[in-house]
């Protein structure tokens, strides 16, 4: 550890903690039926992990305690929080209502389909391993990104908290579609597909067409769709990945 690294670790591991206590909240609002507050956390969550990584970039602060601490605060922020708010839509899905566990009068079919949310932590966790020890994602990502799981299902808690469409509703607070949203996060946070990365070492039109197209598109997303727009840009980042897999872009 050099001198600056040695001088300046801690601004970085400190905004880690602060992912790992927005990450924490986020838990203890969803488990309380809380999914605004749940969801609100997990995108402050994201916040902060993208600005301690910006941190030691900056400062050359980087640390082995660093990159252990960042693996374990969004383990939390990104793989727990998001089950628990997917464990409360489940429930609202099933009997209309949240309660503490140990009231839920349920069958085995519906306890099976409260714990499949624990797929969501289990893949992210192999996620976590995958990206700590695998030296091929320096330049993009294989496979989804963990805070982008997150961002996904924490978008789902928001528009039923926060929005006004009540069409939609029944479209999320369906046991198919959440099941299905499951699965297809957790295959993806484990899969070998190739998907950018959104950090730009230079505003160059040239080498960053993808994330400037991208960033496009979103913005457009939001500013038509709104609160509505959260989850599609999700997909709209796999899918753009996807086809620039397809065609070979960088």
């Amino acid at each position: 550890m050099n001198r600056t690294t040695s001088m300046f670790f801690w601004v970085p591991n400190t905004i880690t903690a602060m992912n790992l206590i927005c990450g924490s909240l986020s838990v203890f609002f969803a488990v309380s039926g809380q999914l605004g507050w749940a969801s609100i956390f997990i995108f402050c969550a994201a916040i902060f992990d993208f600005l301690d990584g910006f941190s030691a970039r900056l400062l050359n602060a980087y640390s082995s305690i660093g990159k252990e601490l960042d693996s374990l605060a969004d383990m939390v922020s990104f793989g727990l929080a998001p089950a628990a708010i997917v464990f409360t839509m489940l429930q609202l899905t099933l009997f209309g209502k949240t309660q503490l566990i140990q009231n839920i009068e349920g069958n085995l079919s519906q306890w099976i389909t409260l714990f499949t949310c624990l797929v969501i932590p289990v893949a992210g966790a192999f996620r976590l391993a995958k990206f700590n020890t695998d030296d091929r994602q320096s330049e993009q990502f294989l496979g989804m990104p963990i805070p982008a799981n997150a961002l996904f299902f924490a978008s789902l808690g928001l528009i039923l908290e926060l929005g006004t469409k009540t069409e939609i509703v029944p479209y999320i607070l369906n046991k198919y579609t959440l099941l299905a949203s499951i699965f297809i996060c957790s295959f993806l946070m484990v899969s070998e597909l190739p998907m950018f990365n959104l950090k730009f070492k230079n505003l160059k039109l040239k080498e960053n067409a993808l994330r400037y197209f991208f960033l496009g598109i979103t913005l457009l997303m939001l500013i038509f769709l709104q609160l509505y727009a959260l989850p599609l840009i999700i997909i709209w980042y796999v899918m753009l990945s996807g086809i620039s897999h397809l065609v070979g872009a960088k």
